[in-house]
């Protein structure tokens, strides 16, 4: 198992097989998964053995994020070559409820673009979100993302930002 980032608050790791029903188990919740596209459980299963294949095939993924301080499963973030322009890598993340608002999502998305620009040749790292998700579009302008013109993806118009590599 590798972790790609630790601070005294997280952990990004790789998640083990046996975590597959915690990762499933994050987007039973409506709020949590109401700004993210529309996904049949079976879409969920799927994901998580593909995550499971990246590990062993190529440095982006999806991965676990776990409390520092008790170990409790906090949520999970991904880093994967962005569809719309493969130069660039997006990022994401989904947190558990009971972590919002505690500075998680900022630090995830440090995190997350300090190895994007670490372990690939991009020179840019993406994030989209939903037009309504305005406490991620906080997050990532907190960061130092740009916002871009307003893209379309799978006919959704969402917000498109960018950050690139200093």
């Amino acid at each position: 198992m590798r972790t790609i980032y630790q601070s005294p608050k997280i952990i990004i790791r790789e998640f083990l097989p046996r975590e597959k029903q915690t990762f499933l188990d994050l987007f039973k919740d409506e709020q949590v998964t109401q700004y993210l596209p529309e996904t049949s459980p079976e879409r969920y299963v799927e994901m998580f053995n593909e995550l499971l294949e990246n590990y062993e095939k190529k440095n982006l993924s999806r991965w676990a994020i776990f409390s520092a301080i008790d170990n409790d499963f906090i949520g999970m973030c991904v880093a994967r070559v962005f569809a719309h322009n493969t130069n660039q890598i997006e990022i994401g993340y989904v947190l558990s409820r009971n972590y919002w608002g505690k500075g998680i999502a900022t630090e995830v998305c440090k995190a997350l673009t300090q190895y994007s620009f670490a372990n690939t040749d991009t020179k840019e790292v993406v994030a989209i979100t939903d037009l309504d998700n305005t406490g991620s579009q906080n997050v990532l302008q907190k960061v130092g993302f740009e916002r871009l013109s307003n893209l379309i993806r799978n006919q959704e118009e969402l917000a498109y930002f960018k950050i690139e590599k200093v």
